[in-house]
């Protein structure tokens, strides 16, 4: 009895014993983890970075930007110059028709001439000082491949330069839409080898990010995000964006004479000014940048396809596997409803076909109609929830 109960307190002592080194081995193991957890992504970096002497910054102009380069090189935070270059598509070349038209059409083509000039002279100037180079393209409503060709036989652009394309609101009436900027973009790149960066504000930005699947070309070029706020956390767009290669933070819009965040000497009030997330040596790094950034969106790329029975007893059959496609894109799926439905059912049943018009977005919209026809009809009348048909009003519905 005396050796039983002697086994059993050291059994009780052991059993303590191990479960005081297994709360302190997950102890440690849970500080450890916790201790390697990283940062959030560029946290720090949305919340007045222009305010740290490590950050990079980065100008852009356009032609009526003036720039005294002597003053301006005298700021070594600043590692770049983005100048813009062409706007929508070429001016003709050729002019006709009557004397307004064709002054008029002169001034364009000389205006545009000027432009090109200037640009390539400050590209000079900007690169002699040690400036990395870049250009943009104002996006405009047009021929989006006819606009890649103009950009790039106006910038001329070298391996070093950095190449972008400006969206200014995601309105198709005055600016590019989105679904010809995609189209842009891959010109860029047959040309190139290369793609642009994506210069947009927070609203266009947010509306690309939500709709990824849809725009999986600009969902994924670097972004270079416009907001003239002191903190952009919480209105950052997400999506494959974990944060922005170039943050436009001081332009016209609150650059005064009295107040800006970041005042650039040699240059006007007007002129935009741009952080990065990096100091100057890791921005020359990466730049000019032309490579998509990683998916954020965790799906299958293949699945295994299947083997027979006896192929696979033997042992010896390698497994292959077949690509899987994005996600379905919705305006995809509903349009392999709406043909579904027109084919499957409004077709053999031509009593219940409803106007295009009228349900343009076929049996979805018809069968919301239907049931908003019915709940009016049998408002005071109580249905059984479970079966159906199950009085007289909803039998003579059916």
């Amino acid at each position: 009895m005396a050796v039983h109960h002697r086994l059993v307190t050291e059994d009780r002592r052991l059993r303590g014993l191990a479960s005081k080194l297994q709360r302190l081995a997950l102890a440690a193991l849970t500080a450890a983890w916790t201790f390697h957890l990283p940062a959030a992504s560029h946290a720090s970096d949305f919340s007045e970075p222009w305010k740290k002497v490590d950050r990079a910054l980065v100008i852009d102009a356009y032609e009526y930007n003036s720039i005294d380069w002597q003053k301006l090189s005298g700021d070594k935070r600043i590692v770049g110059f983005i100048n813009k270059a062409s706007d929508g598509l070429a001016p003709p070349y050729s002019c006709s028709g009557e004397e307004t038209a064709y002054k008029l059409c002169k001034a364009l083509w000389k205006r545009h001439a000027v432009a090109r000039e200037l640009f390539h002279t400050r590209k000079v100037v900007a690169k002699a000082l040690g400036l990395k180079w870049g250009a943009y393209h104002l996006a405009r409503p047009g021929n989006p491949i006819e606009q890649a060709d103009n950009f790039l036989d106006f910038a001329e652009p070298g391996p070093d330069d950095l190449m972008a394309i400006d969206i200014e609101e995601n309105d198709p009436a005055k600016w590019m839409s989105l679904e010809d900027a995609e189209l842009f973009v891959r010109r860029i790149f047959q040309r190139t080898g290369r793609y642009p960066i994506l210069y947009t504000n927070g609203t266009t930005s947010r509306y690309i990010a939500d709709n990824r699947y849809r725009y999986r070309l600009l969902s994924r070029l670097p972004l270079w995000y416009a907001r003239y706020k002191p903190e952009i956390g919480i209105h950052f767009p997400k999506g494959n964006w974990q944060g922005y290669s170039l943050w436009q933070f001081s332009a016209q819009a609150n650059c005064g004479i009295r107040r800006c965040p970041y005042r650039v000497a040699g240059t006007p009030n007007d002129i935009d000014v741009n952080v990065a997330p990096m100091d100057a040596d890791g921005l020359r790094k990466i730049w000019p940048f032309g490579q998509l950034i990683e998916t954020t969106d965790d799906f299958m790329l293949n699945v295994p396809l299947p083997i027979a029975r006896d192929q696979g007893l033997k042992g010896e059959s390698r497994i292959a596997y077949a690509s899987v496609a994005y996600p379905v894109r919705l305006d995809l799926l509903a349009e392999a409803f709406r043909a579904s439905w027109n084919n499957a059912v409004v077709a053999t049943l031509p009593t219940v076909k409803a106007p295009a018009s009228r349900y343009a977005n076929g049996m979805a919209e018809y069968i919301a109609s239907r049931l908003d026809q019915r709940a009016r009809e049998i408002r005071k009348v109580e249905l059984d929830t479970v079966s159906t048909a199950s009085t007289e009003l909803d039998s003579a519905g059916r």
